[in-house]
C-alpha cells in the first residue's frame, strides 16, 4: 500500500521522530495530538508495520522506524526544496472562503491583478460547507488559500493580510425589545438567547459570541447550533436568537425583519488570508504579495 503514503503522513512522522513525543509534535505541526495519532495509525498500515513504541511515559523509534526515517527523511527534504523552488505559475490556485462576508470588498481586485500579472494562473474561489472545520480543507491542500475570520491561532499556519475590520452589532428581529434601543452592550445580550455556529473554529467562534459577559454573566445558548449562516438569520428573524455579529452580516444573510443595533462593548473583528507556512507554491507568496499591495491603497 505503499502507493497511498501521503506527504502529510511522511511531515508528521519525521516531526514525531525528531521530537519524540506527541504533544511537542502536535504543537510543531499545528495539529491536534488525536489528528498526529491518526496520521500515524494510516501510515503505520500502509507501510506494514509499527514505526513508534509508545508507552505512557515515552516514544521510541522501532528498528522499522529507524530505517523509515532514514530512508524517506532526505527524500523528503529534497522533495520540498524541489518544490519550493519550482519555478511554475499556471494552472488554478485554489482560495477557499469560509463565509462570504469575510473575503472583503477588495477580493475581487486583488485576483484580476493576480491574474493580470499571471495569465496562466486562474484562482478558483470556493466555499467551504460549514459543519467542517476549514483549516482542514487548506491542511490538505483542498485549497492554498483561505479567507476567514480572526483571531486564528495555529503554528503551522501563516495569517495576514488582514481583509477587513468591521466594528460589532447585534442583529435582533425588529419586534424584539433590543430592537428599540440606540445600542447595547452584551449584558444586555445576557438576557437572551444565542447560538453558535456549528463547524466554525472555536477562537472564531467565541469572539463572535463570547463564553460570558466582562461581568461574568453566561450567555445563554440554544440547545442546537445551527450550520448555516442563513439558519442563523432564520432564528434571529422569528425572535428565536440575538445574534452578536458585524455589518456585513446583513448583505449576505440579513433579512427584512432583521435590524442592526451597535455593539458597543466588544471590539471590532477582523478576517484575513490564511496560507501554510511550509507551503511551497510560489503562487501562493505571490497571491498574498498583490494583496497586500491591493490593500494598502484601499
Amino acid at each position: 500500500m505503499w502507493e497511498s503514503v501521503e506527504l502529510r503522513e511522511i511531515r508528521v512522522f519525521l516531526a514525531l521522530a525528531e521530537e519524540l513525543h506527541f504533544g511537542r509534535a502536535a504543537e510543531k505541526l499545528g495539529l491536534t495530538q488525536s489528528r498526529v495519532s491518526q496520521s500515524l495509525r494510516q501510515l503505520e498500515g500502509k507501510v506494514g508495520g509499527q514505526l513508534l513504541h509508545r508507552t505512557s511515559r515515552r516514544v521510541s523509534l522501532t528498528p522499522l522506524g529507524e530505517r523509515f526515517r532514514e530512508r524517506v527523511g532526505g527524500a523528503y527534504r529534497q522533495l520540498a526544496e524541489a518544490l519550493q523552488a519550482s519555478p511554475d505559475t499556471g494552472g488554478t490556485l485554489r482560495l477557499g472562503t469560509f463565509e462570504p462576508c469575510s473575503a472583503g470588498p477588495h477580493l475581487n481586485a486583488i485576483i484580476a491583478r493576480f491574474e493580470a500579472a499571471h495569465p496562466d494562473c486562474e484562482v478558483q474561489v470556493s466555499e467551504i460547507s460549514h459543519g467542517t472545520d476549514p483549516l482542514d480543507a487548506l491542511r490538505r491542500g483542498e485549497v492554498r488559500l483561505l479567507a476567514i475570520r480572526l483571531p486564528l491561532v495555529a503554528a503551522d499556519l501563516a495569517v495576514g493580510p488582514v481583509l477587513t475590520r468591521e466594528p460589532r452589532v447585534l442583529a435582533v428581529a425588529r419586534t424584539h425589545p433590543l430592537a428599540a434601543r440606540a445600542s447595547v452592550t452584551l449584558e444586555d445580550v445576557a438576557d437572551y438567547r444565542v447560538t453558535e455556529c456549528f463547524g466554525v473554529p472555536r477562537s472564531i467562534m467565541r469572539a463572535f459570541v463570547p463564553a460570558a459577559t466582562a461581568g461574568g454573566r453566561p450567555l445563554q445558548r440554544i440547545p442546537n447550533s445551527p450550520v448555516k449562516p442563513y439558519e442563523v438569520a432564520s432564528l434571529v428573524a422569528r425572535g428565536k436568537v440575538v445574534h452578536p455579529t458585524v455589518p456585513s452580516f446583513d448583505d449576505f444573510f440579513g433579512q427584512p425583519e432583521i435590524t442592526y443595533r451597535p455593539l458597543t462593548d466588544l471590539p471590532p473583528l477582523e478576517s484575513a488570508l490564511v496560507s501554510r507556512r511550509d507551503d511551497p507554491d510560489p503562487r501562493v507568496a505571490g497571491f498574498l504579495r498583490v494583496a497586500a499591495e491591493v490593500l494598502s491603497v484601499s
